[in-house]
């Protein structure tokens, strides 16, 4: 089954993984560092326009950070 945890997981896993800082993925993206911090330990979920900067800028695939098959 697919929650909202999973994919909090998923797109943590990912920012993570991206070398890149939190700073500079909000830069790119247009977001506050906090908020990005927030998507990195799970208290936050972006908005689906920030999702999708995210998605670009980290080069993920939205359907698997979503579970979509």
């Amino acid at each position: 089954m697919i929650t909202l945890n999973i994919i909090k997981e998923k797109l943590a896993d990912a920012i993570k993984q991206s070398g890149l800082s939190q700073s500079e993925i909000a830069r790119r993206i247009g977001v506050a560092h906090q908020q990005v911090s927030g998507y990195v330990c799970g208290k936050q979920m972006p908005a689906l326009d920030t999702f999708a900067k995210l998605c670009v800028v980290l080069d993920l695939d939205a359907n698997e950070i979503l579970c979509v098959k």
